[in-house]
C-alpha cells in the first residue's frame, strides 16, 4: 500500500484526484504503477487501476494477469471493476471506501458478482485512515 500511496501523491502534481495503485506480480514484484491522470491526459479512463492494469499487461505480454495483485488507495469504481474482473486479476486490496461510487461492496459489488465469469477476493480497509485523508485533504482544498 506504500507504492500505492507514493503514486497517489504524484497525481497532486497534475491537480488529478489523489489514488495510487500497483500491480504486483505472483512473487511480489511490481509489474504496473498508477495514478489518476484524468487531469494531466484528458482522459476519463485514465484512472490509477486502469493505468496500472495496461502497465502490468503490456509488461507481462499477456492482458490476463493471473496470480497478480492489486493494490489501490480507494474501492473501484464500476469500470475499474470490470477492467479487473476481464483481466482476471484475482486479488484486490484496496484503503478507503467509497461510499459514492464503489464496486467491491460499498455500492455495488462487481469484484464478488457470481453470475460474471470471474471472482475476485478483496482485502478492504488497508491503511484505510491515510488513504481517506489524503482524499479528504484534496476536496477540502477545492471546495
Amino acid at each position: 500500500m506504500g507504492i500505492a500511496l507514493a503514486e497517489a501523491r504524484r497525481a497532486l502534481e497534475t491537480g488529478d484526484v489523489p489514488i495510487g495503485a500497483v500491480v504486483l506480480g505472483p512473487d511480489g514484484g511490481v509489474l504496473g504503477l498508477g495514478r489518476n491522470e484524468r487531469e494531466a491526459h484528458g482522459d476519463p479512463t485514465a484512472h490509477a487501476e486502469m493505468v496500472a492494469i495496461r502497465e502490468a499487461a503490456q509488461k507481462l505480454g499477456s492482458w490476463r494477469l493471473e496470480g497478480c495483485t492489486l493494490v489501490v488507495t480507494l474501492e473501484p469504481c464500476t469500470m475499474c471493476a470490470g477492467a479487473i474482473v476481464l483481466a482476471r486479476v484475482p486479488k484486490v486490496v484496496f484503503g478507503a471506501w467509497d461510499e459514492k461510487a464503489g464496486a467491491a461492496g460499498s455500492v455495488f459489488d462487481v469484484l464478488r458478482e457470481r453470475r460474471l465469469n470471474h471472482w475476485v477476493e478483496v482485502f478492504p480497509g488497508v491503511r484505510q485512515e491515510e488513504c481517506a485523508v489524503l482524499l479528504t485533504d484534496f476536496f477540502g482544498g477545492h471546495r
